[in-house]
């Protein structure tokens, strides 16, 4: 059966022509389809990975590692280089009205991995890129645009164009293209989604705070502000937004962190700048006949928390060994299963958690928020409770 994938816009630029064949064909060149595709290769899984972008995007997006997701990102051989350049966020704060309301301590997380790492994403899929390179040179071909798809019942044909058109004939498909999906559009898996009402902006200003590695969250009334160590002397600055800013400005945004936390910014040191809403959403199957969804594909998630890359990463590691298993003649029905059942439970509870972080961030009177402040300062000061929840945030 061949599907039709929507519409794309044309590629710009010639690319490479991608191999007319390989074991497995990844679809999305980010962070995750990468991370699988060096997953499969040390495996000796013949792999091609098909990406319609020309270039990786400069805006530095997601920051945060969880733990399990560096364990995970060590059979890469990345994790270390990962984390020495990054920061090393060991701990992290919830402040209101100027004084500490709770501590989160890291410590107990991972015993390898004691913190959450933050590192911009585009040096991530530098290293990963790097890493999938250099084993197997011609893995990766950008401005690939995959136009259709075709189940021939013995194996996957994937038809596109980029460079002129081609088609890469392969045992087995996994999508790792993003919430729009064009591979599941087209495969007509059901795609549930909704828009939550929170909106955001975000900005990368030098780091005054004398705060070093710490995250602090500000528990306001107007709403949230985090504050994230970034390397190079920088800091993350997250504010929770009446309305999403169409025209947002550098200096708007130290504006808003002024008001609610005292803070002053160097709007001349900006370097990022973005507003944003939030949209979840999830799949009614991860996996149609020689198709497997994986990343935000399967399901997105706020990404207030900074889990829907680390997700992604760790479906890639679940999924890898059951390709390779299948790809040697094994029987791998039941891991399938298992493996669909597992990743949408745990996508389930990194959203659930995500919507409680965002429920923690909104307006709220201050009296009210004062209450509630109060509440979480004596549930922290229970050790087992605190240690509950700084495992739970860091996806343990």
């Amino acid at each position: 059966m061949r599907a039709e994938l929507p519409t794309i816009s044309a590629v710009q630029a010639a690319a490479p022509a991608p191999r007319s064949s390989a074991d497995v064909v990844v679809v999305g060149g980010g962070p995750v389809g990468m991370y699988l595709a060096v997953l499969l290769l040390q495996e000796g899984v013949s792999v091609q990975v098909l990406e319609q972008r020309l270039d990786r995007s400069t805006h530095s997006r997601a920051i945060g590692v969880h733990p399990p997701a560096l364990e995970s990102l060590a059979l890469a051989g990345i994790a270390e280089t990962m984390a020495r350049e990054g920061i090393r966020i060991a701990s992290g704060e919830a402040r209101s009205a100027g004084r500490t309301v709770a501590r989160l301590d890291f410590a107990g997380a991972s015993a390898r991995y004691p913190f959450v790492l933050a590192l911009p994403q585009i040096r991530t899929e530098q290293l990963l890129e790097e890493r999938l390179l250099a084993l197997d040179p011609g893995a990766l071909v950008r401005g690939a645009r995959v136009e259709s798809v075709e189940d021939t019942g013995a194996g996957v044909r994937v038809h596109g164009a980029g460079g002129g058109p081609f088609t890469v004939e392969a045992s087995l498909l996994v999508a790792a293209d993003g919430a729009r999906s064009s591979i599941r559009s087209a495969l007509g898996a059901r795609w549930s989604s909704r828009e939550l009402p929170d909106t955001y902006l975000m900005g990368d200003y030098p780091d005054g705070t004398g705060d070093g590695p710490l995250g602090v969250l500000y528990l306001e009334p107007e709403g949230i502000v985090e504050s994230f160590p970034l390397p190079g002397g920088l800091r993350r600055w997250v504010v929770h937004t009446d309305a999403l800013q169409r025209n947002p400005t550098a200096a708007g945004l130290a504006e808003l962190v002024r008001q609610r936390t005292g803070h002053r910014l160097d709007v001349a040191g900006n370097s990022m700048l973005s507003a944003f809403g939030v949209r979840i959403g999830r799949t009614n199957r991860l996996v149609t006949g020689r198709t497997v969804l994986i990343g935000d594909a399967a399901h997105q998630i706020s990404p207030i928390g900074g889990q829907g890359m680390n997700l992604g990463w760790l479906d890639a590691a679940a999924v890898a060994p059951v390709i390779a298993a299948s790809l040697r003649g094994e029987p791998v029905g039941g891991a399938l299963r298992d493996f669909e059942r597992r990743r949408r439970r745990d996508a389930a509870v990194a959203s659930a958690q995500a919507q409680i972080n965002m429920m923690l961030g909104r307006p709220l009177p201050a009296g009210m928020l004062a209450l509630r402040n109060a509440g979480l300062e004596r549930m922290f000061q229970v050790p087992a409770l605190g240690g509950a929840v700084a495992r739970r945030f860091t996806m343990q």
